[in-house]
């Protein structure tokens, strides 16, 4: 079984935090989906360092056509509609960085991961973190913090949950959590690995790598 605990290095540090981590999980020569790939920053870091097989699904023309203009396996489309359309199992990796919240249907779309994928990474922004419950508590407004950086009238985010919630989720769905981290926005410290309360309330982000057991 792998390691939870198992240091995760840094790599390719043009690119976000959390893409940074969820690289360093991917094995070399696998075949990968990116849901929500963006710009295709992690397929393009994928193909040059770990020699896989990625692809991507981006719900953002503009930036689906500039990842394909790039030389990058990308199509328009979003995780609530098309993941229906692959195969099981056709992917060692489905990634769904910081788009779990901005789903619709967030539990189908863990559940289509795992069917086309042997794995699932998804990362999100803790919404437990002090900063936020303090925000909240003090002003009574949504917060805004360094993670959750939109007013509440322009965010994507429809599903905000926290790590205790992704937790308990899993386990009602009955998904194996094969890794997790929870980390500061800057990835400087990660004191609370061993303490889902402790991560739920100083993690900023969130990162977890599922499989069925």
């Amino acid at each position: 079984m792998p390691d939870l605990h198992a240091p995760v290095r840094y790599v390719a540090k043009n690119m976000r935090l959390d893409l940074r981590l969820i690289a360093e999980m991917i094995e070399p020569g696998t075949r990968v989906l990116d849901i929500g790939c963006g710009d295709g920053a992690l397929l393009e870091h994928l193909e040059r360092e770990k020699q896989a097989d990625a692809r991507g699904i981006e719900i953002d023309m503009d930036q689906a056509t500039a990842a394909v203009a790039q030389g990058l396996a990308v199509v328009h489309g979003d995780a609530d509609n098309d993941l229906a359309f692959y195969p099981d199992g056709a992917f060692d990796y489905v990634v769904l960085s910081r788009t779990l919240h901005a789903v619709e249907k967030p539990r189908v779309v863990l559940r289509q991961m795992l069917r086309i994928g042997r794995h699932a990474i998804v990362s999100f922004p803790n919404f437990g973190h002090w900063e936020v419950r303090m925000k909240l508590l003090l002003t009574g407004r949504m917060p805004m913090t360094e993670t959750w950086g939109r007013p509440w009238h322009e965010t994507p985010n429809i599903h905000p949950c926290t790590i205790q919630d992704f937790f308990d989720l899993c386990a009602a769905d009955g998904y194996q959590i094969e890794r997790w981290l929870a980390v500061d926005e800057r990835g400087l410290r990660a004191p609370w690995k061993r303490s889902v309360r402790l991560a739920n309330l100083f993690g900023e982000q969130a990162l977890f790598m599922l499989t069925r057991p």
